[in-house]
């Protein structure tokens, strides 16, 4: 089953339990998947679906900071009652071993030397990656890596 049609099943079973929050959320993903499928033309495939949601969830781990930042908790349940619903269609994370194997493996691969080189790293590691890890926690890792 595709990741879309995951969404949409997932939609249709959180409408007959009655999950508002849930269905609210599932509604608020396929709005964004449906307006990059006609901005751009297209139909979305499961890869391109998985950069939706980690945008989303880029975004609401960024309002989650500024809103605790102003004091309003009540903003910040709602924002990460989302975040847990959108985290749930992605696959599972990689552990830090796995992470640094990968980063040590595309720094050996690329032939990086010096920070110069971290485009090159980062792009595979992002290929190898998409979805499975948070890609500022990355660029941090191989920056320390690469003596930036």
């Amino acid at each position: 089953m595709s990741l879309k049609a995951r969404i949409t099943e997932d939609m249709k079973s959180a409408m007959r339990a009655g999950e508002k929050q849930k269905l609210a959320t599932i509604r608020l993903l396929q709005a964004a998947i449906k307006q990059r499928e006609v901005d751009e033309r297209i139909q979305l495939d499961d890869a391109q679906v998985l950069s939706v949601l980690e945008k989303m969830v880029k975004q609401r781990r960024e309002s989650i900071t500024q809103f605790e930042a102003g004091g309003r908790a009540d903003l910040v349940a709602a924002e990460q009652a989302e975040l847990v619903v959108l985290q749930g269609y992605l696959p599972e994370q990689l552990s830090e071993a796995e992470l640094t194997a990968l980063i040590n493996s595309a720094i050996a691969s690329t032939g990086a030397a010096s920070i110069k080189d971290m485009g090159k790293v980062m792009g595979v590691v992002k290929g190898q990656a998409a979805g499975r890890a948070d890609m500022g926690k990355v660029g941090a890792l191989i920056k320390a890596r690469l003596g930036g």
